[in-house]
Formats: structure tokens, sequence, C-alpha cells
């Protein structure tokens, strides 16, 4: 991936998700409709169901909340947040550092034991999810 699509990708998505924050953060306990194609296709939820929830609580000052609703929601927030400040000041000082990072990661994570560690991780929080009846 080039540095370009990589910022493009992060800031589309950062966005979509402020503009989906914005109309659903008051609504997300009476949802009617759910955008999660597995649960919708399956009944059963998947492993980032309920980011949305924990991202809403986080907002609102609720950390205990959002972690047990589901815990990838404070990466997300993380990333929503730092990704287009930190690609603001990688354009205005015609930096890379964003995107050296990101190829770090990547590497490291395409380590076989790192890998299986994650892999488990997200495992473990789908059978939380399925547990919880998100």
């Amino acid at each position: 991936m080039t540095r370009n699509k990589l910022y493009s990708f992060f800031l589309i998505a950062c966005f979509a998700g402020y503009g989906y924050l914005y109309y659903k953060i008051d609504d997300l306990q009476n949802e009617t409709y759910r955008v999660c194609i597995i649960k919708n296709v399956t009944g059963y939820p998947c492993p980032s169901c309920g980011t949305t929830r924990a991202v809403s609580f986080l907002l609102k000052g609720k950390l205990m909340e959002s972690i047990a609703v589901n815990p990838f929601g404070i990466l997300i927030a993380m990333v929503m947040f730092f990704s287009p400040v930190w690609i603001l000041i990688d354009s205005i000082f015609k930096k890379e550092t964003l995107f050296s990072i990101y190829k770090k990661t990547e590497s490291i994570i395409k380590k076989p034991w790192i890998a299986t560690i994650l892999i488990l991780l997200v495992i473990l929080n789908w059978i939380w999810n399925i547990y919880k009846q998100l």
C-alpha cells in the first residue's frame, strides 16, 4: 500500500466513523437495525459487534462500560482520534512517520507467533461477544 492510499483510507474511515457516531450516539441503545452483516445473516455477533457502542461510551467518559461492551472500541477510538492529527502533521512537515510506523507494525504482525496471539485475542473477544449475547 502506498502512503497516499493509506492516508486516504484512514481519513475516509475516520470521517465516516465520525459521521456515523454523530447520527447514532444518542440512539445506540434503541437500535432496531444493526449494521453488522454477520449478525443480520447468522444471528450471532461478530468480533467487532458493539464497537460503536464502546466508542460512544468512551466519548461519554464511561471507560468501564466501553470495555465491557467491546474492548476493541478503545483501539478504534485511538485510531479515530490520532490518525487524522498524525496525517495532518505528516502533511505539514512533509514526513511519512505514520506510514513508516504502519509498515513496521505490518512486518511485526506478520511474524507467526505474534499473528497467532492476535488471532487468539480476536477469537476470545468473539466468544465473549457471543456469551454476552451482544
